[in-house]
């Protein structure tokens, strides 16, 4: 689905997928998160997904130039997921909001996992 906005030189479409990746990347570098993940809800397991790939752990849905954004995430052991969680949404709100100019409404986090780094 593109989000369209018009402007006085012109229209402007924006794809979901191209607002995933942006978003999958500013979530990447926020402190805590490991990764990206989907939940393979066959066998309830959940698998990092490669730096190239961080726009399949993100859903976005979008109504009236509004997105809602989900993310499917696996965190750092020993971290506050509340603090990294809250981190996640101001940073990717306040980023994606200025690189696209739509609205963000909500942003939904589902911890998929923990993971020990060395």
């Amino acid at each position: 689905m593109k989000n369209t906005m018009d402007t006085h030189l012109g229209s402007i479409q924006i794809d979901n997928n191209v607002i995933a990746q942006y978003a999958g990347t500013v979530a990447t570098e926020c402190f805590g998160i490991v990764g990206m993940t989907t939940a393979n809800v066959k066998d309830g397991l959940a698998r990092l997904l490669k730096k190239d790939s961080v726009n399949h752990g993100i859903v976005i849905k979008s109504d009236n130039n509004k997105l809602t954004l989900d993310f499917h995430i696996i965190v750092s052991y020993g971290v506050s997921i509340i603090a990294v969680t809250e981190n996640l949404v101001s940073n990717v709100k306040y980023k994606v909001e200025n690189f696209t100019g739509l609205a963000v409404e909500k942003i939904n986090v589902f911890v998929e996992g923990v993971r020990v780094i060395d």
